[in-house]
């Protein structure tokens, strides 16, 4: 049995099918057939059956996919902190989608000039992946919304940025003119939002959860894109104070005055609490906490701001 055979035999098992784990692994289909082959003959079990679907697993099957995933992943743990052990490393950050849009960018840019040696991978996910991605081990630290902890897995969160949330609109919205208004008469308008809507687990979640009727949202690609929504006169908006700072002073939006508003919301680092957090995690969710962090959080972007290359987006759910 080798290490080859259990990541070949993990993928047939989370993918159902032999052909897809090939392609995954680029390699041939007999190849995978072959590793399959020598761990039915290694342990005496067929593994899986073909259906008409796909396959089925056996309860022997079953209990390696388990156990292969658990030796896959420790094994890339081995390799990632092997090399580590002289070096910084690849920091692997998820961060929730406001989060990522407005504040993620600049402070791992911030933390990249201050540790040069560290190369980043900054994912964008979803709340309700995040802590999964802590105890499967796909992410280092999670930055944004606090994820929920799983059954039998403690995580360590730190906050890192208080933020405030307003109901905002174009000038001529039919309530832009209101004086203050109940949650109740709001839930009739069109919501604007990003790519996460209102996110899962937030202070803008329970404040959402208020109006009694879940108000109807239109996400976009990007937080930035519903602003632009919202100054087209499409819906309201409940954007962070800051961020439309100018829209209001410049009169492109107006502040509309919402029972519960402004929304006060808070974003953790948080790692896994099992000893298993990389230093290079710790070390980010050390570096959030200090005046530089503060500083580049802060500060209006410009070029140096930008992320280095060393830092590589993507989405993950």
């Amino acid at each position: 049995m080798t290490f080859a055979q259990l990541r070949t035999f993990a993928l047939v098992a989370e993918l159902g099918s032999l052909r897809a784990a090939a392609t995954a692994l680029g390699v041939s289909e007999p190849a995978v057939s072959s590793a399959v082959a020598a761990l039915r003959a290694d342990l005496g079990d067929p593994l899986f059956r073909r259906t008409g679907s796909g396959i089925s697993l056996t309860p022997g099957g079953r209990a390696l996919a388990t156990r292969a995933r658990e030796l896959v992943r420790l094994a890339d743990r081995t390799r990632r902190e092997v090399g580590q052990a002289s070096t910084v490393g690849r920091l692997r950050v998820l961060a929730t989608a406001a989060c990522a849009e407005h504040v993620a960018g600049a402070v791992v840019a911030a933390f990249t000039r201050r540790v040069p040696r560290a190369a980043v991978d900054l994912t964008v996910g979803s709340t309700d992946c995040a802590a999964t991605a802590l105890v499967e081990d796909v992410a280092d630290i999670v930055l944004g919304v606090r994820p929920a902890p799983t059954a039998g897995h403690l995580l360590e969160s730190v906050p890192f940025l208080r933020y405030e949330r307003i109901v905002v609109a174009a000038p001529d919205h039919p309530l832009a003119r209101r004086g203050r208004l109940r949650l109740s008469e709001v839930t009739g308008y069109r919501w604007l939002a990003g790519p996460a809507g209102i996110e899962a687990g937030t202070e803008e979640e329970h404040w959402a959860a208020g109006t009694g009727t879940p108000p109807d949202v239109a996400r976009h690609e990007s937080e930035a894109a519903a602003l632009g929504a919202a100054r087209a006169g499409c819906g309201l908006l409940l954007a962070l104070g800051h961020a439309v700072r100018e829209n209001l002073r410049g009169g492109a939006l107006v502040r509309l005055p919402v029972d519960g508003t402004p929304v006060t919301g808070l974003w953790w680092a948080t790692v896994a609490a099992d000893g298993r957090a990389p230093s290079a995690a710790r070390a980010l969710q050390r570096f959030l906490t200090t005046p530089d962090a503060t500083t580049a959080l802060l500060s209006r972007p410009t070029r140096q701001d930008r992320v280095k290359p060393t830092v590589r987006v993507e989405l993950w759910s």
